[in-house]
C-alpha cells in the first residue's frame, strides 16, 4: 500500500510538485511491504501524454528497513542517493524526479506512481530509463501497488 501526505489517490497532486511548482517529488508512505523484499522500485508515468507514455521518475534499491518505508519529499536529484538507492533518467533527460508538466489546455493526465517491493539489489549502470530498469525488475518483484495523482495546466 502507498500513500501521499500530498495527494490522495485519484485526486489533484498540488502545484508544488509540478513544473509550475518547486517541482520536487512529493512524500510517499510505503506500508505491507511483504517479508523478503530488500528494495523499493518506483516509476512515475504519464500514459496521457500526447507523444504517448511520459516517464517523470525512475528510482530504484531504496532500502527496506522496517514495516514502512518512507521516501521523503525533495529527494536531491542525483543518480546516487546516500542510502544507496539509485535514480535513473527521466523522459525530460534529467535524473531524479520532474513533476507534471502536461500541455496547456491538454486536459487532466494522470501520474501513475507505480511502488515495487523488490527482492534483491539490482545492478544497473550507465544511463538508466524506465525501459532498462522494468527488464531488471522481472523475476524480482514480491508486491506492486500504486498511487495516481492528477494535473491539468490550463
Amino acid at each position: 500500500m502507498v500513500v501521499s501526505s500530498v495527494f490522495k489517490d485519484k485526486e489533484f497532486i498540488p502545484k508544488k510538485y509540478t513544473c509550475e511548482g518547486q517541482d520536487v517529488n512529493p512524500e510517499l508512505v510505503i506500508s505491507n511491504i511483504p517479508d523478503g523484499a530488500k528494495t523499493i522500485a518506483i516509476i512515475c508515468d504519464d500514459p496521457d501524454a500526447p507523444i504517448g507514455t511520459f516517464v517523470h521518475w525512475v528510482l530504484w534499491n531504496y532500502p527496506v528497513n522496517g514495516p514502512i518505508v518512507n521516501i521523503p519529499e525533495a529527494l536531491p536529484k542525483v543518480e546516487k542517493l546516500q542510502n544507496g538507492a539509485m535514480q535513473g533518467y527521466n523522459d525530460f533527460g534529467k535524473v531524479g524526479y520532474n513533476g507534471p508538466c502536461p500541455p496547456k489546455g491538454h486536459g487532466v493526465h494522470h501520474y501513475h506512481f507505480k511502488i515495487y517491493a523488490v527482492n534483491s539489489l539490482i545492478e544497473l549502470k550507465g544511463k538508466v530509463t524506465k525501459k532498462e530498469l522494468e527488464k531488471a525488475l522481472s523475476g524480482r518483484i514480491l508486491a506492486q501497488t500504486e498511487i495516481v495523482g492528477l494535473y491539468e495546466r490550463k
